[in-house]
């Protein structure tokens, strides 16, 4: 165990960022694991979002991740998966009544444009006296 202050301080930070890297390490795991069991959009989304949050974190490079995700766009399409359909909702149903009091609506005020702020006035050049 070490006996300096900024060493100990050291050994928790360490600690801390262990276990953050540890429990991401785990959820791409897992997320891949699940794409894996039943491909779908969805899990498609978890599992890069997932491999995406590493590389933000830096836990990953950039290139690893795009391997990596490009390995699971092939095994998607191999499986038959549809991308781009993992966001689709349903549109809602709007009655006459809504649309009719979202017209009547006067149109919101614009914020008037902020005036540049001015610029200093340049000093004069300052005299010189002769002696």
């Amino acid at each position: 165990m070490p006996i300096i202050k900024s060493a100990i301080k050291r050994v928790r930070q360490t600690a801390k960022r262990r276990d953050r890297n540890v429990s991401l390490k785990r959820d791409i795991k897992s997320a891949v694991k699940a794409f894996g069991e039943k491909p779908s959009a969805t899990t498609l989304a978890a599992a890069q979002s997932e491999i995406d949050t590493a590389v933000k974190k830096n836990l990953m490079h950039k290139r690893t991740a795009a391997r990596r995700k490009a390995q699971l766009s092939r095994d998607a399409k191999a499986a038959g998966v549809k991308l781009g359909t993992a966001k689709k909702t349903a549109a809602k149903k709007t009655s006459p009544k809504t649309t009719a009091t979202a017209e009547a609506k006067p149109a919101s005020k614009k914020a008037p444009a902020k005036k540049p702020a001015a610029k200093p006035a340049a000093k004069p050049a300052a005299k010189k006296t002769a002696k």
